[in-house]
């Protein structure tokens, strides 16, 4: 009897711990409806296929052409494929120029079936006016172009407040083109609403954005409610403009997918993160294929019977050189880039093609100076172009350049080995607009103090690994930083050194000549704001005034801008011809360190503590002082518990 109890008891115990897989899996079943999705984000311009350098190996990749072969056949197999992209499809080639004229980007887009797409921060880089321009020649081209969804622009404060003339300049242009919180697309007999949402950091990486912006998290929760409320729909996907980090604390479309779990799917860019495997987060899937058209994302979803969605197939595709150009729409990108070459570069003397040098050095990639912190030899190249384009232009300012600084986050490709042309040079640096409204960052001139220059250093060593955008290039400065010691402490020598190359110690309350492009002086005031106000630097003219609008400090010559790429284009053309083929060689000196960022990997204590700076003596003094609180907050609650304790016990003697 007790061992028929036993199994009854037993049977009872695996019935319990089954049926909820058992539900699980029947709420798993596949309902029959599917949907194939295909994406991109952060294609930055590349239309054409581009020469690039990946793992030590020059390679061509990528091209809206070869995309568009691959699209063809999917839509081959499947007419009812989503197509979608998550923002940053304009800045990073020549092609950009004439993004605010002819919207070449969203109009190419179009051209390959794109369905929906956001926008991201450097669609802002054009300032208000380029990007009104561009959606307001997208709408009147009257060719196919994608639905553009973005819900968390904060129309209600902007308008409490009253429209400023670039905020409803803006407003017109997205009424013009379409703009919605969302859209509800039929494929197939599957019924997809497509929002899209602009994240924290991608505003913060948009200086001239005059628009402002909710929460993702919160406007994505009340657009989502206001679509189960009246729409009918199988499926919720968001272009996101937000993108992933390595800390899910600072992941901010994994902390839409977790704050927002009604949505299917997020196509996520702005990181330009490349994703072998989709995120998951309860039922949410967080995709992304990376920059540039390397890749074309796929992926395949089915219904389940609980009404949630799962990825069955997901794939990268690279596009490469093996894969066929459609021919059609490689010759609508030839005839965009012959606009390009009359339009602007005639304006320079340039034409795309044309050879400004020759290389033999490897150098590093983009990504290189963006996460490894180190010295690399295209950041020192690029910082040497600046500083000759204004020592050797005629300019109101005949002081020589003492310090020239590239960031990173504004190199956008590297130099591979063989001809360096114009388009080239242009995709390397290629972001931004002056003051004069011709795209292309200018070079500007500002003053700082010989401390400023070492607190330069010193955000560099400091706040780049938490900005890596803000990774600092020098040409001539050099540095030392051991990465161990207490931050705000790092660099332990700040030095410049001469044409000859010779050292010269910093002045502290000396002015010093830095020049830099637009966008790092716009950027400051970020750099500020991540270190807490602690680090900060006041650009001045030369006579110590400060600068309080930074397009004052703009450096012309001849009543032109000068170009942070044209500037690079003029050094490399300038160049020694070492092979007498009527070329410019680049030296063999950037093929090794020059010195000019030194990283001391020492653990050491002598190393992590000698000449301590003044924001040492303020840290271990906020630490001490933390201390001394918490001390005496213990002494405080040790005396408070002794006098309840001594009450209770007049109160209740012992028996």
């Amino acid at each position: 009897m007790k061992k028929k109890l036993c199994h009854l008891i037993l049977c009872c115990l695996l019935f319990l711990v089954l049926t909820p897989s058992l539900r699980l899996s029947a709420a798993s079943e596949d309902t029959g409806k599917q949907v194939d999705v295909l994406f991109l984000h952060d294609t930055h311009s590349h239309l054409n296929s581009f020469l690039t350098v990946e793992d030590g190996q020059d390679v061509t990749l990528g091209g809206f052409a070869k995309i568009q072969t691959l699209i063809n056949q999917a839509k081959a197999d499947n007419p009812n494929a989503l197509v979608l992209d998550a923002g940053d499809f304009s800045m990073g080639t020549l092609v950009q120029t004439i993004f605010h004229t002819d919207a070449a980007e969203l109009r190419m887009l179009g051209t390959l079936g794109c369905d929906v797409t956001t926008l991201g921060n450097h669609e802002f880089d054009y300032r208000s006016s380029g990007l009104a321009g561009a959606l307001n020649a997208a709408a009147a081209s009257q060719e196919p172009v994608p639905a553009m969804v973005l819900c968390n622009i904060d129309w209600e404060t902007m308008e409490a407040e009253g429209f400023t003339p670039d905020q409803q300049l803006l407003k017109d242009a997205f009424d013009a083109y379409g703009m919605k919180d969302y859209v509800v697309l039929t494929k197939g007999d599957v019924k997809i609403a497509v929002l899209g949402v602009f994240g924290k950091d991608s505003l913060a990486c948009a200086p001239t954005c005059v628009l402002k912006f909710r929460d993702i998290s919160e406007a994505a929760a009340e657009t989502v409610q206001e679509i189960r409320e009246n729409e009918d729909v199988d499926m919720i996907v968001c272009v996101s403009h937000s993108g992933t980090d390595a800390d899910e604390r600072n992941s901010e479309d994994e902390i839409l997918a977790k704050a927002v779990p009604d949505i299917d799917l997020i196509i996520s860019g702005h990181t330009h993160t490349s994703l072998t495997q989709p995120i998951r987060h309860g039922n949410t899937y967080i995709a992304s294929c990376g920059s540039y058209g390397r890749n074309l994302g796929t992926l395949s979803m089915s219904r389940n019977s609980d009404g949630r969605w799962t990825i069955n197939e997901y794939e990268l595709i690279p596009i490469t050189e093996e894969i066929p150009a459609d021919s059609a729409a490689q010759a609508r990108i030839d005839s965009l880039m012959e606009k390009v070459d009359a339009t602007y570069l005639s304006q320079f003397g340039y034409t795309r093609d044309q050879v400004l040098a020759q290389n033999s050095i490897e150098f590093a990639t983009s990504d290189d100076l963006y996460e490894t912190h180190a010295e690399h030899n295209l950041g020192n190249l690029l910082a040497d172009a600046f500083s000759h384009a204004v020592n050797n232009s005629e300019t109101s300012d005949t002081h020589p350049v003492d310090v020239a600084i590239v960031p990173s986050g504004c190199v956008r490709d590297t130099f591979a080995a063989g001809d360096i042309t114009v388009e080239d040079v242009f995709n390397a640096y290629s972001l931004g607009i002056g003051a004069d409204g011709i795209p292309g960052y200018p070079l500007i001139s500002m003053y700082l103090t010989g401390a400023e220059l070492k607190t330069g250093a010193e955000i560099d060593a400091s706040v780049s690994d938490f900005m890596p955008a803000a990774r600092l290039y020098l040409s001539g400065c050099h540095f030392s930083f051991n990465p161990h010691r207490l931050i705000l402490n790092k660099v332990t020598d700040c030095y410049l050194t001469d044409g000859k190359g010779s050292r010269t110690e910093i002045e502290d309350d000396r002015l010093y000549r830095i020049v830099c492009d637009l966008y790092s002086g716009q950027m400051l005031g970020a750099v500020t704001d991540v270190s807490y106000g602690i680090l900060s630097v006041q650009p001045k003219f030369a006579d110590g005034t400060p600068i309080e609008n930074i397009e004052d400090a703009i450096i012309t010559s001849d009543g032109r801008e000068i170009k942070a790429w044209a500037a690079v284009a003029e050094y490399l053309d300038s160049l020694e011809d070492t092979d007498g083929d009527g070329i410019s060689d680049v030296p063999e000196s950037y093929a090794s360190a020059q010195g000019r960022k030194i990283v001391e990997d020492s653990r050491a204590i002598g190393d992590l503590i000698k000449n301590p700076n003044k924001f040492t003596f303020i840290i271990v003094g906020v630490v001490l002082l933390a201390a001394a609180l918490a001390v005496l907050l213990i002494i405080m609650i040790v005396k408070l518990v002794k006098k309840c304790r001594h009450r209770v016990q007049r109160t209740h003697p012992r028996v």
